[in-house]
């Protein structure tokens, strides 16, 4: 058995990536009953019972080891993972901010945690500050990202193989058993999976964003500056976007995307979130058919 799994405490070192705000219990219990490590996206919560509840919505649909991410810049990460240690959370993910002060707390709660990084230097960073391991995402990931140029997945993850001596969780670009055994030749233990977990059965994304991501060509995603925050996101080109990226700055088109389509309708403007490996995921299917496929 790897360190990772031994550390998540699964059959398969699939990690679901987090996305936002997006919880669904049941793709959390789903990635875990299959065989991954399922991940509840906590970061962006507010109050602790908001995460008790998640953990208990998961703990009815599965009894297989499952985790949470913490965004680091939260202040209320430090509760949070004291909610997540009494309710028996081994080993979670965190991202987004400084491990330095989080991490001995973590390690005081007897729990483990892996730490994102887009870096060679922020990961060598991490692992000063007591990572247990780190999930290295490439470029061509989606989620958020630093303004700053990035290397891929091909590259970043076996830069940071030969500069640490924790585990590593590649991620970026990772959709099927092509990626998956890729991984393990660039020198990870395992993988984190976003895009391809949300184009499932059990996700809770709303049709058009599925069908968005089924559709998608090459080149069709791209990095959208979040001023507000430092960070860019990586987000389905939509023809609206293509116009309006022909009338204003990029900088400013953050501002007029429709954060919650579902709620409007308005979906032309909507900020449908996808990894470029979107281009390689033609179907809709369940989560296990996902992981038996990619671990066969």
């Amino acid at each position: 058995m790897s360190e990772l799994l031994e550390m998540l405490g699964c059959r398969y070192p699939i990690i679901q990536g987090p996305i936002g705000t997006f919880n669904s219990p049941r793709m959390v219990a789903a990635v875990s009953e299959a065989g991954g490590y399922g991940i509840l996206a906590v970061g962006f919560l507010h109050k602790e019972d908001e995460v008790k509840k998640l953990v208990d919505d998961v703990r009815q649909l599965t009894d297989k080891p499952f985790g949470a991410n913490l965004v680091l810049m939260n202040p209320h990460s430090v509760e949070f993972l004291k909610v997540l240690a009494d309710e028996g959370i081994k080993t979670i993910t965190t991202s987004v901010g400084s491990p330095k002060a989080i991490y001995p707390y973590m390690h005081d709660l007897g729990m483990k945690g892996i730490h994102v990084v887009l870096a060679l230097s922020h990961a060598v960073s991490a692992v000063a500050s007591g990572a247990d391991a780190l999930v290295v995402v490439g470029s061509e990931a989606g989620g958020l990202r630093s303004q700053n140029s990035e290397s891929s997945t091909m590259v970043l993850v076996p830069l940071v193989a030969d500069h640490v001596h924790v585990p590593i969780v590649a991620a970026g670009g990772i959709a099927d058993s092509r990626g998956y055994k890729a991984a393990f030749a660039l020198g990870a233990q395992g993988v984190q999976v976003g895009t391809r977990f949300l184009a499932s059965e059990e996700s809770l994304a709303s049709t058009e964003w599925k069908k968005a991501i089924v559709e998608l060509t090459d080149g069709g995603t791209g990095l959208i500056p979040l001023t507000s925050m430092k960070l860019a996101q990586r987000l389905i080109i939509t023809p609206w976007m293509k116009e309006r990226l022909a009338e204003i700055p990029l900088e400013r088109l953050a501002d007029e995307l429709d954060r919650n389509p579902d709620a409007s309708g308005n979906y032309e403007r909507a900020a449908f979130g996808a990894g470029q490996i979107g281009a390689l995921i033609r179907d809709i299917k369940p989560i296990k058919n996902i992981i038996e496929e990619m671990v066969s």
